[in-house]
């Protein structure tokens, strides 16, 4: 059994009837292997599931997040011969297989006598004739997005043998009024663009918000006090704290894998900045670069041995890889064009970057080597690749119609999908899948 919202949810497991299983005939296992370049969406059928408007919310959820994934085909469901009414009863699998449906997923939600929500499904194999999986939750009625979030993970997951991405959080730049006067706020909202929340006030402008990997904190960079300057913000309480207090300008800040460390930028009078590491316990900062020209951008690999980061040492910026102590710096790129903002999958098998070549404005990925180059999507001014955290999409954001707006990408890039925000959108931070 998972272990699902721990503090607010629990799920159990839901097992068919042995008498009815004890008939289905074995077969293959339905799966979508993700790791093909080109991957035709399973076509499925998500029935509305039984209950209140609440129960058709989350259906209905549920469906959304695998569509909008690439890799399911919700069916129409005008097409759907059965009308279930008994979610716990095996469905009339040929009525199914009649519309090529290869999954099928039920439902009901109810209400407990405490007020919680009580919310299962089943997922099942049509053409194998049997159920793939049962679960059923406890939770809030206020988590009811949630919950269908973790829904739609558990079928991703079941089906794809991948984890899922929807039960995460976006934090990013809210931006609105004229780009003469524009107003940049640092806002939170669900991996879809529900949910909108503000965590700052606009007063001062907020940039390159990032989550830790480890907690609801993230770290960004404001100008509250008249230059660039590197914070931690508790997401729940609100509770602020300044990284360090150094002479000159800090920036582009990032987490270490285990939470423990920042590493940024540090401006210095000279113009030239340079990459540090900080310690959040001891608060003691090691330099990892000392060159003369401007180092920026740092991301760690997600066993924290490594560091990526863009430099313009040999003339135009290009990205470099070097140990997390700063030994070893060298040259990644090499495919012609200006590099910048290196991301580590959380996989760690590839970096995505941005790339600026013959006027154009792309969004890459390449194998930690430099190898295995591949453009994902070009566009005027896109620019800042943030990772799902099963490493399979990447969003970002382009400008366009007044603002930027943020946009995702699978791997294959094929399914770029518009992220809903309500008013311009910039520097997106994808976090972790939420405990």
């Amino acid at each position: 059994m998972k272990n699902l919202l721990r503090s607010l949810l629990t799920a159990t497991a839901l097992s068919f009837g042995a008498t009815v299983a004890a008939v289905l005939p074995a077969h293959a296992q339905l799966v979508i292997d993700v790791n093909r370049g080109n991957v035709e969406p399973m076509p499925i059928a998500i029935t509305d599931f039984q209950g209140d408007a609440v129960a058709q919310e989350i259906s209905q959820i549920v469906q959304a997040d695998l569509q909008r994934s690439g890799l399911f085909a919700p069916i129409d469901k005008a097409a759907f011969i059965e009308k279930i009414t008994n979610p716990d009863a095996a469905p009339r699998f040929d009525d199914w297989k009649v519309i090529n449906a290869q999954a099928l997923v039920t439902g009901r939600v109810g209400r407990e006598g405490d007020g919680r929500l009580r919310a299962e499904f089943r997922l099942w194999d049509t053409f194998g004739g049997q159920q793939l999986i049962g679960e059923q939750f406890f939770a809030n009625p206020q988590n009811s997005r949630r919950v269908a979030h973790i829904i739609a993970d558990s079928i991703y997951e079941k089906l794809t043998g991948e984890k899922g991405y929807f039960d995460t959080r976006v934090v990013y730049i809210d931006e609105t009024g004229s780009k003469q006067n524009r107003v940049k706020r640092l806002a939170i909202m669900d991996q879809d663009g529900a949910n909108v929340r503000y965590l700052s006030n606009g007063k001062t402008i907020a940039m390159t918000p990032r989550f830790s990997p480890t907690r609801q904190e993230i770290t960004y960079m404001s100008y509250e006090s008249g230059q660039p300057q590197v914070y931690l913000l508790q997401i729940e309480t609100g509770q602020r704290e300044l990284v360090g207090n150094f002479p000159g300008m800090t920036f582009a800040p990032r987490f270490s894998p285990d939470g423990q460390k920042v590493v940024m930028s540090l401006l210095r009078d000279d113009g030239n900045s340079n990459i540090f590491a900080m310690d959040l316990r001891s608060r003691t900062t090691t330099r990892l670069t000392n060159s003369s020209a401007i180092d920026t951008s740092p991301s760690y690999s997600p066993d924290g041995s490594r560091v990526v980061f863009t430099s313009d040492r040999g003339g135009q910026p290009q990205i470099y890889a070097m140990g997390a102590d700063g030994s070893g710096q060298t040259r990644i790129s090499f495919g012609g064009g200006q590099y910048s903002t290196p991301v580590w999958s959380p996989r760690g098998d590839l970096i995505a970057f941005t790339k600026q070549s013959g006027g154009q404005f792309q969004i890459g990925v390449m194998k930690p080597d430099g190898s295995g180059e591949r453009i994902l999507s070009s566009g005027n001014l896109q620019e800042g690749p943030t990772w799902a955290p099963n490493g399979r999409v990447v969003m970002f954001f382009r400008e366009g119609g007044g603002g930027p707006k943020l946009y995702s990408i699978d791997l294959t890039g094929r399914n770029e999908q518009p992220i809903p925000t309500k008013g311009f959108g910039s520097d997106p931070a994808w976090s972790p899948l939420l405990e």
